[in-house]
């Protein structure tokens, strides 16, 4: 079962838990889908399921907090937590991707921390690489709340709307492409029984005699034979 149907699968009230410890869960550095279960609870909300305020509150709480806890474990482990994080898990934390991440902090200072939040990359490393980088704690907590309100209020507030007009489109486009099907069978119907009459009248004798019965095909003449002489 893949993670959104999870979601919707579990209590309307385990939603809010749940989408919180996933994007804390990904915020403290454990590479999880905490965007796709943010679209998945602000689709739900959409759709009157749960309430998108408390999604938005829950995403938000749960991206401060995780971002939070990573800062702390990057600033006690420092880069041999990193080293030993890319050998077990290459594909997420190898040189390569620390590589790109570190850049980014070379080239936005604490706003990485809030720029990883719309980045995937960037949101598993941003806590703890801004603590392995010893940055100072009052700006990662600047950007950290910030990007956190940002991302995860805007985004759910942004797909929540963005569902709720679907929903109208769709409700109404149910009923405009039944009326759409009608006039078009009708239409074909129309169009195919003109075109039947017409050849009917190219070649009326392949459409019957008089009485609408089929005319039999004629048979070909017997030879008269000669007297003999």
């Amino acid at each position: 079962m893949h993670l959104d149907q999870w979601i919707e699968s579990v209590p309307p009230t385990s939603v809010y838990a749940l989408i919180g410890l996933i994007i804390g869960l990904e915020s403290l550095g454990i590479p999880l889908p905490g965007e796709i279960a943010l679209v998945t609870a602000s689709l739900l909300a959409a759709q009157g399921v749960v309430s998108p305020w408390g999604v938005a509150l829950c995403a938000i709480a749960g991206a401060i907090i995780g971002d939070t806890i990573g800062y702390a474990i990057g600033r006690k482990g420092g880069r041999p937590l990193f080293e030993k994080l890319g050998r077990r898990f290459p594909k997420h934390f190898g040189p390569e991707h620390l590589a790109t991440a570190e850049r980014a902090f070379d080239k936005w200072g604490m706003w990485a921390v809030f720029f990883g939040r719309f980045i995937a990359l960037l949101r598993i490393f941003a806590g703890p690489l801004a603590g392995t980088l010893k940055m100072p704690y009052w700006r990662f907590l600047i950007a950290n709340v910030l990007g956190g309100v940002v991302w995860a209020g805007g985004t759910t507030l942004l797909v929540y709307q963005v569902g709720k007009v679907a929903e109208e489109y769709l409700k109404g486009a149910s009923y405009i492409g039944l009326g759409a099907a009608v006039v078009f069978g009708a239409g074909s119907a129309l169009v195919l029984k003109r075109r039947a009459a017409k050849s009917r009248a190219a070649h009326p004798e392949q459409s019957g005699g008089p009485s609408g019965e089929p005319v039999p095909p004629m048979q070909p003449a017997q030879p008269v034979e000669q007297p003999a002489d």
